[in-house]
């Protein structure tokens, strides 16, 4: 029992009731008007649906009143941007029109009828009362007194539950809205992915300068050293602080791009900070870095940085040949170090393999590992 009037105590239920109620208020003030002729009103309705601005309306309609508090309602508030949405929608008025006409009928009607069992259970029939104003008097009208509102209570809920299914799929996302949507959130993921690998490249490029910068000064045992060392973890920290700024922005405002970040115009503020921490870095930078396109000029600057502090964090203070290059429509980077008493490296790291994806997402290559004695980094990427 509880169950079954369960649906009494929901919000919905009543939200789903004055939507229904909503169409046949108009309609009946064109009854009013022209008397006799219903199928005028629904005629009217075919070139109203047709606009495509309608589609909105009658999208955040259902939204707020068939399914309020839903996260994903199925349900699209966009303009119709084909003809087959504008069907839809007409489509949608006219079923809308029936069903609120039935509710109407039954919310007037049903509650009338019960009415007049009652008062024909105590002897007294209205003149004008429905299906029962031929029936002599009788107390046992009491009994079926329960039944129309029974009836009522299940055409509201069923009313509602069927006007809900029908906006789903005539107002639902057409194929094109999933398209765009499905885009949107392939877009999301790349962001938040992007957003990782920024936090990676430049925490654990800070971090790095820092542990090495720190171990450094404490075995060099150097006052000089140390005041050295402590300047570089400063600067380094302070660029690292701003860079999380800018991550931390775009997930406040995830509308705003981060035209701020750094390029590789900055590229001098990595080198600098790789010698600060002892690396002997030998850069031979070519052509024009300010022509590269945004995208390329950015990457390339996280790359570059996540090579330095592979060299940092793998092979300490070792020599570093690093060569910036645009020709040829294209920008290469590459960065090789010697490998500390031969050793070589699994190159299955988290960050380098940050490094590929980039690469790949732009269409470009990368290559990591051994060669000739040295760990090289070399990166290609088309600026077209």
């Amino acid at each position: 029992m509880a169950r079954f009037l369960r649906p009494l105590l929901r919000g919905t239920t009543y939200t789903r009731f004055l939507h229904l109620w909503v169409p046949d208020a108009a309609f009946s003030v064109w009854m009013f008007v022209q008397p006799g002729m219903p199928w005028v009103f629904a005629l009217m309705l075919v070139p109203v649906g047709l606009i495509p601005a309608v589609r909105v309306g009658e999208g955040v309609q259902a939204r707020l009143l068939l399914t309020p508090g839903e996260a994903e309602p199925g349900i699209s508030v966009e303009p119709a941007r084909t003809w087959r949405d504008r069907l839809r929608t007409v489509l949608w008025l006219q079923i809308r029109l029936a069903l609120g006409a039935v509710a109407a009928m039954a919310t007037v009607w049903l509650p009338i009828l019960a009415y007049s069992m009652a008062s024909a259970a105590v002897g007294h029939v209205p003149v004008d009362a429905p299906f029962v104003k031929d029936l002599p008097p009788h107390w046992s009208y009491a009994l079926l007194v329960p039944v129309p509102l029974v009836v009522l209570y299940g055409v509201v809920v069923g009313l509602g539950e069927l006007a809900t299914a029908v906006a789903r799929r005539l107002l639902g996302p057409s194929a094109a809205e999933r398209l765009a949507a499905l885009e949107e959130r392939t877009e999301q993921l790349l962001e938040r992915n992007r957003i990782a690998r920024e936090l990676h490249d430049s925490i654990g490029h800070a971090l790095t300068v820092a542990v090495v910068q720190a171990g450094a000064a404490r075995a060099a045992g150097s006052p000089e050293f140390t005041d050295r060392a402590l300047e570089a973890i400063e600067e380094t920290g302070r660029a690292a602080l701003e860079d999380l700024e800018r991550v931390l922005g775009v997930l406040r405002e995830s509308g705003q791009p981060v035209s701020s970040r750094p390029t590789l115009v900055d590229a001098d503020r990595l080198l600098e900070s790789a010698r600060a921490s002892g690396a002997k870095v030998d850069a031979e930078v070519t052509g024009p870095l300010d022509t590269l396109p945004g995208p390329v000029s950015r990457e390339g600057y996280r790359i570059l940085q996540e090579a330095l502090t592979n060299v940092l964090r793998h092979a300490g203070a070792v020599p570093a040949r690093v060569r910036v290059e645009v020709a040829d429509g294209a920008l290469t980077l590459e960065v090789r170090n010697a490998l500390p008493d031969g050793r070589g490296g699994s190159g299955r790291g988290s960050g380098l393999r940050g490094i590929r994806e980039r690469a790949a997402l732009l269409g470009g290559r990368a290559r990591t590992g051994p060669d000739g004695g040295d760990w090289q980094v070399r990166v290609e990427l088309p600026m077209g």
